[in-house]
């Protein structure tokens, strides 16, 4: 039979039931943490929307123009119609740009950055012509420039010192019509393009007319006279090296055949 509860036991006892158990308390305080953390969040997260989008200083007060070289800076800033006075985090950079380039035809690239806190950049890359397509009829006099993707970007009343002309031999009869009507005249200022970037630095500083009779008889009118047969775009490179090659075995000749690279012929003198 148990013996009497001492007094110290019932004391303990007593003390035990008095307060919430440990894991009650240690919940409790958790409770209170999150929900202080969770007050300062909701300060803080509103505080910065406000300075973000409510504040006068985070807004976009200046549009700087760097890489142009045709075009002004001016123009690319009318073109970007940047929102001047709107929140920085609010502008859409990729609308800004698609309007440069939807305004600017001569903008192969532009990078919309925000320079914090009130600048816009706009990085600018133009287009640089490889050919000039010469205008005819009501466009005559003016020349039409070509970049190295084939596109038709702009047109000038005067031709860009040292881009050849592109000549399409667009006869109504023959293999150039024909090939005209199987390719399009896209197609075929392309193959230009191609024969253009492989023809070798020497001989494209003297080049002045590049002339399309059809898809395969691409042909080059050098500043002194010399021509030459370069036929398709295909194996550019090899032809590029066997011109360079026969150029320097034959100073004399005016006329070149690289259109089959590994049997080029020269004749004239």
């Amino acid at each position: 039979m148990a013996g009497p509860t001492s007094t110290a036991e019932r004391g303990a006892r007593r003390q035990e039931s008095s307060g919430p158990p440990p894991a009650r308390a240690a919940a409790r305080r958790r409770l209170r943490t999150i929900i202080v953390l969770a007050c300062a969040l909701v300060v803080l997260g509103g505080g910065v929307t406000w300075l973000l989008y409510g504040s006068p200083w985070l807004r976009a007060e200046r549009v700087s123009v760097s890489g142009t070289d045709v075009l002004t800076p001016r123009q690319v800033r009318e073109a970007a119609d940047v929102p001047v006075g709107e929140p920085m985090v609010s502008l859409d950079t990729d609308t800004i740009a698609a309007r440069v380039r939807r305004a600017l035809p001569r903008v192969d690239r532009v990078d919309v950055t925000r320079s914090w806190p009130h600048g816009i950049r706009l990085e600018v890359t133009e287009r640089k012509p490889v050919l000039l397509l010469a205008g005819t009829g009501r466009k005559a006099g003016t020349f039409t420039e070509v970049d190295d993707d084939g596109v038709r970007f702009a047109t000038v009343p005067r031709a860009p010192k040292g881009v050849p002309l592109l000549a399409l031999a667009t006869s109504p009869r023959g293999s150039a019509s024909a090939s005209l009507r199987r390719f399009g005249e896209d197609r075929l200022v392309r193959e230009a393009v191609r024969v253009a970037g492989d023809v070798p630095a020497a001989v494209a500083r003297v080049t002045r007319t590049v002339k399309v009779r059809s898809f395969d008889a691409v042909s080059l009118e050098l500043g002194d006279g010399r021509t030459v047969t370069w036929g398709s775009s295909e194996q550019g490179a090899a032809k590029g090296r066997a011109l360079t090659a026969l150029m320097k075995a034959s100073p004399d000749a005016r006329h070149f055949d690289v259109s089959v690279p590994t049997a080029p012929a020269s004749s004239g003198s």
